[in-house]
């Protein structure tokens, strides 16, 4: 039985800090790690904030920029236009990666669409927005819904939206998700993965904001089935995500890690694997005699002793055997088969 492979998408995000060369240089990280989708994300700062929003703390703490910089004003020098786009596209060919971004407005949405990506993501801030689910679900692709700050009522919500305008429910994955950068561990409450995927009978997937690897590899032994998590070129850099995402080393490393734990969940049938079975005789017993008897001789439970090799009569038997004679002098250790009874 062939096991489905984890998607795993690197976010790029916003990490290319407005400069296309770096962005190309997240495409060849994201592809040298194995992953299979690098993210950017799309938006015209001037449909996405008022020039008044202020940034997030973290984003405050992390952009090194004058005091009282505004959303708007960072946002403004992170935007990507229709040649970019384009650019980063056959940038993502020629690497062998797929190509992915997050609109986070109706516009982009539209540009997205046209460039024909082959699915959508609901990033986490725009769960409660109508109608960009709409606009989402009227392109017919399947839908990725990130559920950071949500309630149980909230996620329902949105999944009836985009299933009520077009979009079948295998198509629709959520992704648990805490919107904090870096997210606490103790914050992360990974079980509520389970709890959306038993509410609504979605296929489930987990967008990670927390530092190192590990929660991404657990929510893959859960049973995530798309892992989305935040990488930049250098965690010093100046930009609002790059102090909660991977550098390139660690994004290899939860490549390899999540590729080791999905082959190792395996099919779920428990029997010898190919390897074990030559291992058998080798690590089982079977019956042998305590001591050496004569003929004719009725073995008792305290005449028989359980040792290996595993190629004999099987100790889950030795009740059947006691009661049995000897057809000859056996020496101590000998491994009892049905020949040597009567």
């Amino acid at each position: 039985m062939k096991m489905k492979k984890v998607i795993i998408i690197a976010e790029a995000g916003v990490n290319h800090n407005g400069d296309i060369r770096i962005a190309e240089k997240l495409i060849e990280q994201a592809a040298l790690a194995g992953a299979d989708y690098v993210k950017f994300q799309t938006f015209r700062a001037s449909q996405l904030v008022t020039v008044h929003a202020q940034k997030a703390d973290y984003q405050k703490e992390s952009t090194g920029s004058k005091p009282g910089e505004s959303q708007f004003e960072m946002l403004l020098k992170l935007e990507l236009d229709r040649n970019a786009h384009l650019h980063l596209m056959e940038h993502c060919l020629k690497y062998n990666i797929k190509f992915l971004s997050t609109g986070f407005d109706l516009d982009s949405l539209d540009m997205l669409n046209e460039l024909g990506l082959d699915l959508f993501k609901i990033p986490s801030g725009e769960i409660t927005n109508l109608p960009l689910l709409r606009k989402i679900a009227g392109f017919g692709r399947p839908v990725l819904i990130s559920t950071g700050m949500s309630t149980l009522k909230e996620i329902g919500e949105a999944i009836e939206v985009v299933t009520s305008n077009g979009i079948q429910l295998s198509e629709v994955t959520v992704l648990h998700c805490t919107t904090e950068y870096p997210a606490p561990m103790v914050e992360v409450n990974l079980k509520a993965m389970l709890t959306i995927r038993d509410t609504f009978g979605v296929r489930i997937g987990y967008s990670d904001h927390t530092e190192g690897i590990e929660i991404p590899v657990a929510a893959v032994a859960l049973g995530a089935e798309v892992i989305e998590k935040h990488f930049t070129l250098d965690r010093k850099m100046v930009g609002p995500d790059h102090k909660a995402s991977l550098e390139p080393n660690e994004l290899y490393a939860m490549v390899k890690a999540i590729r080791n734990v999905e082959q190792a969940l395996g099919t779920g049938i428990k029997e010898p694997t190919k390897s074990e079975l030559k291992n058998i005789i080798a690590a089982r017993k079977s019956i042998h005699l305590a001591s050496a008897f004569k003929a004719g001789h009725v073995l008792k439970l305290e005449d028989m002793v359980m040792k290996r090799p595993g190629n004999g009569i099987s100790p889950m038997l030795s009740e059947q055997i006691a009661g049995r004679a000897l057809k000859q002098d056996l020496s101590e250790d000998t491994q009892l088969t049905y020949d040597h009874l009567l």
